[in-house]
């Protein structure tokens, strides 16, 4: 499996790249996003209930229309990560990834030694062992690593996080990053506004990709987020299209029930 040889080059070379997010487990919303085309798509198991399970179909899912797919895990422990490479994620979105010592740390976690430390296993990943060979030989410079910037101390520290090498590019945490500027939801207050543009010059700067996640993906929602600089964008996700969708067909009803 060759998926991700093109999607690191090309958050390597910073092209303009749109990922999907899903945050609901059945493969099926995943299998709707990924008929589009998307770059890559992406599972929010940090902020969901989705099992190890349930996102082993989801990445079988997305590959099955030739989509990477890149789990974000609910914490930056092994027991997450593991079984989440083996089951053939093409790599990792981490989140609160606040200094180069957690981006290092999680880089060990993805790559195979001598590189990193990740461990050696068969699963989904190598082709149930018909792939071992193949798997193990590419995976490093296949696998995709995007930790998150989240926080106060993660902006301040962020030249040393594009450091590790690991690192393709990063991806803004809007509302976590809001909340730790203490303006949590307010995400167009300067305070977040500064921290972005200090995080985007930064990626500039060091040749990385960065990108974001827009909730009402909007034509306008998206210029305004490449005039910042953004290099990717996370085009909304199940549950916000659904919670706008009821929104809507609500105030629909509203109208021909008074």
């Amino acid at each position: 499996m060759t998926l991700t040889n093109s999607l690191r080059e090309r958050l390597r070379s910073r092209q303009l790249l749109f990922g999907g997010w899903v945050s609901f487990g059945h493969p099926s919303i995943a299998e709707i996003f990924a008929a589009q085309g998307f770059d890559f798509l992406a599972i929010d198991m940090e902020h969901s209930t989705i099992s190890l399970a349930e996102a082993q179909r989801i990445i079988a899912a997305s590959q099955s229309f030739n989509v990477p797919c890149l789990p974000r895990p609910v914490s930056h422990s092994n027991d997450w990560i593991k079984p989440l490479l083996d089951s053939g994620a093409d790599g990792l979105i981490a989140p609160m990834t606040n200094s180069h010592l957690d981006a290092e740390q999680l880089g060990n976690l993805l790559k195979f030694p001598p590189v990193g430390n990740r461990s050696f296993g068969v699963n989904r990943a190598q082709g149930y062992g018909l792939n071992f060979s193949s798997y193990v030989s590419n995976w490093n410079k296949r696998s995709v690593f995007i930790p998150q910037v989240e926080s106060v101390e993660a902006v301040s520290k962020i030249d040393d996080i594009l450091k590790v090498d690991a690192v393709d590019g990063v991806m803004i945490g809007p509302y976590d990053l809001s909340g730790s500027l203490g303006v949590p939801g307010n995400l167009h207050h300067e305070k977040v506004v500064g921290a972005e543009a200090e995080v985007i010059s930064a990626c500039r700067s060091a040749g990385k990709s960065c990108g974001t996640q827009i909730a009402e993906f909007t034509s306008q929602a998206v210029d305004s987020a490449l005039e910042k600089g953004y290099t990717f964008i996370i085009a909304s996700s199940d549950l916000f299209v659904l919670n706008a969708w009821s929104i809507q067909a609500r105030s629909i009803i509203d109208s021909v029930q008074k």
